[in-house]
């Protein structure tokens, strides 16, 4: 498999205690925790020390899955609320500047089109099965949320230097950045159109703050201090 043997099994000797007080030296192994998982997947399971061993780290690689899965989901849920954040940030200044909600709708739209390839927001949607009064955003994966907060900064930052005004002005800067972060996308042989989408976010939002609830309970309370 490509690892030395002797960095993970060596041949030692220990003394041990027999029954007339007396000590004698026994060959023994020290193993790695590496070693300790070969021995006990090659092992034979009908032997209670390796059916116990087998059983553990069975447990222990799946609790690493369940990290490993938690920190993806974080990641995911962060990102979402920057892209929140940068929305937010958009829509204020757009309005400042003349647009509309409708109007606002109709720039993120026409971004999103340049960003997945000439499909709308309602077709993305329509594609994966969205239901459409739900973001799209919700359902998209880490790169992709990161790839649109990425064109919303671009615009937030472009419209406030340039001091744009109007939809159309917006719509184009708007459009022009998402294009630039598609083709950025496109050159490391990425599509974002084709990238499959995940879970509804809003689920793990709740799974969150469910734990949360319970991590607080079962930590309980500091005492209420004594009054003089």
């Amino acid at each position: 498999m490509g690892y030395e043997a002797g960095h993970h099994f060596r041949g030692v000797t220990k003394l041990i205690t027999h029954g007339k007080g007396g000590q004698r030296e026994i060959e023994d192994f020290m193993v790695t925790r590496y070693a300790c998982y070969l021995i006990a997947q090659n092992g034979d399971p009908r032997k209670e020390p390796i059916a116990f061993a087998q059983s553990y780290f069975a447990v222990q690689t799946r609790r690493l899955e369940l990290i490993e899965e938690r920190l993806q989901l974080m990641h995911r849920l962060e990102a979402r609320e920057k892209l929140r954040a940068s929305e937010k940030v958009l829509s204020d200044n757009i309005f400042e500047r003349g647009v509309d909600d409708t109007g606002f709708g109709r720039i993120r739209s026409r971004g999103d089109a340049a960003l997945f390839g000439g499909h709308t927001t309602q077709a993305m949607k329509e594609k994966f099965g969205i239901t459409q009064s739900r973001p799209l955003a919700d359902f998209l994966p880490t790169l992709t949320i990161a790839a649109k907060n990425l064109a919303t900064e671009m615009t937030n930052h472009n419209v406030q230097q340039a001091d744009l005004m109007g939809e159309p002005a917006i719509t184009q800067e708007h459009v022009q950045n998402n294009t630039s972060v598609r083709q950025m996308l496109g050159q490391r042989g990425i599509q974002p159109e084709t990238l499959p989408v995940e879970d509804d976010i809003k689920k793990f939002e709740r799974r969150v703050k469910a734990d949360e609830k319970k991590i607080e309970k079962q930590a309980g309370r500091l005492p209420k201090s004594s009054e003089a």
